[in-house]
């Protein structure tokens, strides 16, 4: 007989487990609480573009995948920083070949839904809202949220992939010797639009992540298949330049005139977008453990991260690879769990605090002169040196290390980019044999 696998959350997680998890045989029946994305439609308004990077990728191809996301991605080969006078300069992110996608995460979680359908054993139930769980028992309760009415469901396993305010990990933190974190920052973001050209064309840059870093805030734009861009604005919920401050379409007019005069122009329905939409909240959560009984939490519901080093869902994504890795050892599901929790929670940790850094850098320090030259440094000593040093943004996007390795190293690399920044006249010699040597020798005296 086979296994059942209850999965609470049919996002990108939880589709992508259902995938997985079907082709390894087992039964897999996924309880969503929102409706059907593929009637009912994808709910915007409060959404930020998805920027897919290798890890994503390497999990979506194992399952044969790959190919139709594609078809729903662009590529976006740097950011773009749009300074306050009009002036841009696009920071490649790594390598010519290499970028970041955008992804609607409308488009690709139902694209997600459908593609786990044609799996044997899948099942999905929409409007199912979690309502217990009998962890002795391993059944789950759900209330439609339409009729109210409760029904169970019993399963050998349970996933929560039910997001960052997971049911399950709400009903888990009564279990014994469960810990959490959870931070809120101070600032919100807020979901607008640049809509297409007349003919359908992009109105700006393509092929680029488009960034308005105004050092306390920021608004960022990433590109959709229909010629639009989702925009969203990061701020302060109280305080200078806040979400507080802007009450009326006179105070709209006034913000973006005065911090983004160039976006301005693009967005036609800038007032009508801000009022409407609402201001959501960044929250970061750690929690452990994530296993009880028969039951696991993964993706977003393990480890909720802020959105600003485009990691969530690819991490989300490694987890299950790496579940379905250990499954692969002929490990039993007791112990594979344990395993899973025990060498994914460093990871998981890491990456939420590299988010929280990339905040700055994105906000603040990619306007800087000085910031951008030290870009450039990094990815000259990368280019010279490609077989012992790699940047810091190509370790944790382009890369198989382990986010807490990424972290480990890109915090000893500051060192030696600290030493040259220091350099007299280092605006003029960056890329000076001495500056090189500097670098040559760093790399020796660190190789181990």
């Amino acid at each position: 007989m086979k296994n059942n696998v209850l999965i609470v959350g049919a996002g990108l997680v939880g589709s992508m487990l259902a995938c997985y998890l079907s082709k390894r045989g087992y039964k897999v029946s996924v309880y969503e609480r929102r409706p059907d994305m593929r009637t009912a439609g994808y709910i915007g308004g409060r959404s930020i573009n998805l920027a897919l990077s290798h890890r994503g990728w390497k999990a979506l191809k194992e399952i044969g995948l790959n190919a139709p996301v594609n078809e729903i991605a662009i590529p976006m080969k740097g950011r773009m920083i749009h300074d306050l006078n009009g002036t841009t300069n696009l920071i490649p992110y790594g390598k010519e070949d290499q970028a970041i996608y955008s992804v609607s995460r409308g488009e690709l979680n139902k694209l997600m839904v459908v593609e786990a359908e044609k799996f044997k054993d899948v099942s999905f139930y929409f409007d199912k809202r979690c309502a217990a769980i009998d962890f002795e028992k391993n059944i789950a309760a759900f209330e439609d949220v339409n009729t109210k009415q409760l029904s169970e469901a019993g399963a050998d396993i349970i996933f929560g992939a039910d997001g960052a305010f997971s049911e399950v990990r709400y009903k888990m933190q009564i279990t014994p010797n469960f810990n959490i974190l959870q931070q809120h920052e101070a600032y919100g973001y807020k979901e607008l639009n640049i809509p297409p050209a007349g003919n359908g064309a992009h109105r700006i840059e393509k092929n680029a992540l488009h960034i308005w870093p105004r050092k306390s805030f920021m608004m960022i734009a990433l590109p959709n298949l229909d010629g639009s861009f989702t925009v969203t604005l990061f701020a302060p919920f109280k305080g200078q330049n806040s979400f507080d401050n802007i009450r009326s379409a006179e105070d709209v007019s006034s913000y973006f005139n005065k911090n983004f005069p160039d976006a301005v122009p693009l967005m036609s329905s800038l007032n009508e977008d801000f009022f409407a939409n609402p201001t959501s909240s960044l929250v970061t959560i750690k929690c452990f453990p994530w296993k009880y009984k028969n039951a696991c939490l993964i993706g977003d519901a393990a480890h909720a991260v802020v959105p600003f080093y485009g990691q969530g869902m690819n991490c989300g994504f490694e987890d299950v690879k790496e579940l379905n890795d250990i499954l692969n050892t002929g490990q039993e599901w007791d112990t594979a769990l344990t395993t899973f929790q025990n060498q994914r929670k460093q990871n998981a940790d890491a990456i939420a605090d590299l988010a929280l850094y990339n905040f700055i850098e994105m906000r603040d320090l990619s306007g800087r002169e000085d910031f951008q030259l030290r870009l450039k440094i990094e990815k000259k000593i990368a280019e010279k040196f490609p077989d012992k040093f790699m940047t810091h943004y190509s370790m944790v996007t382009f890369s198989d290390l382990s986010y807490s390795e990424a972290k480990r190293r890109g915090e000893h690399q500051n060192e030696l980019l600290d030493k040259i920044m220091a350099m007299n006249s280092i605006q003029s010699k960056w890329e000076s044999d001495e500056v090189m040597k500097l670098a040559s020798d760093w790399i020796t005296a660190n190789s181990n």
